[in-house]
């Protein structure tokens, strides 16, 4: 696996001069977060060593550098997925290759089925926490001291300043946020009304198929890290509404001018 990184690393070097220090994952439906940014370079997933590639509508299969809020960042159009047959050491190899490269902060994104009985469709949940429910943990099998320790803690896991300063940056702009904590399940159906309710009930707010191992990786990799994800369904006992992939979409792009706003601006204040 140490090699894969270093072929991968070495690869994306001979094409990009300046490397950045903030790495960004665009989740479902917020993929617009492109267009802000300045001096882009486009590479195709395809073209570079050791990467899977995307299987899922609505999401691109690009590794973008450029400039965005005066910084240099590194964005991955379009994640990896535990559903889509990857293990999680694929799922997670990019976040390897960001640390290498010398990413020290790591943003995430996704969607997410809200269950929160406060919740609403389109509600934009900062991450204060994760409960991992899936079945294959990304550090199980040999550590590598290189990459991090055996044993890592996850006490803070998304970190508690860059939350304060998201909170804080929500309510200058009047953007409303909410706050919770995300439940990582493998998918990809969605879950059932009594699932939702267990997940509520053990002490999730939203629930989702991303975001939980790539998370777990940056912590092992001493990076720090603040997640959004966007409420694009509500599930539980009392829900009768069934979503499907495209009304997720839809929800995670009427939600998209928040999650931009903040986003832009919390890369420029850190």
């Amino acid at each position: 696996m140490l090699e894969k990184i270093n072929q991968t690393a070495d690869f994306l070097r001979s094409k990009v001069t300046d490397i950045p220090h903030i790495g960004i994952i665009l989740g479902t439906g917020l993929g617009a977060l492109v267009d802000y940014i300045d001096d882009k370079t486009f590479i195709p997933y395809a073209d570079i060593p050791n990467f899977p590639i995307s299987t899922v509508e609505g999401h691109s299969g690009n590794l973008i550098f450029g400039t965005l809020g005066g910084k240099r960042v590194m964005a991955m159009q379009g994640r990896f997925h535990y559903y889509e047959g990857y293990d999680m050491k694929q799922v997670t190899f990019p976040v390897r290759v960001m640390k290498a490269l010398g990413v020290e902060t790591l943003f995430v994104s996704n969607a997410s089925g809200g269950m929160n009985k406060e919740f609403n469709v389109g509600d934009v949940m900062i991450i204060t926490d994760h409960i991992n429910l899936f079945p294959e943990h990304p550090l199980r099998g040999k550590n590598y001291n290189e990459l991090g320790t055996r044993f890592p803690a996850m006490t803070e896991a998304y970190d508690k300043r860059y939350i304060a300063l998201a909170g804080e940056i929500a309510r200058e702009k009047n953007i409303p946020v909410v706050h919770g904590v995300y439940v990582g399940v493998t998918g990809p159906t969605f879950e059932t009304p009594a699932e939702y309710e267990f997940y509520r009930i053990i002490g999730g707010d939203a629930v989702g198929m991303s975001t939980v191992p790539e998370v777990i990786v940056a912590n092992h990799a001493g990076m720090k890290v603040f997640g959004l994800s966007v409420i694009t369904d509500l599930g539980g006992k009392d829900v009768t509404q069934v979503p499907t992939h495209e009304e997720v979409q839809q929800a995670a792009l009427v939600a998209q001018p928040k999650t931009l706003a903040l986003m832009k601006e919390l890369v420029a204040r850190i």
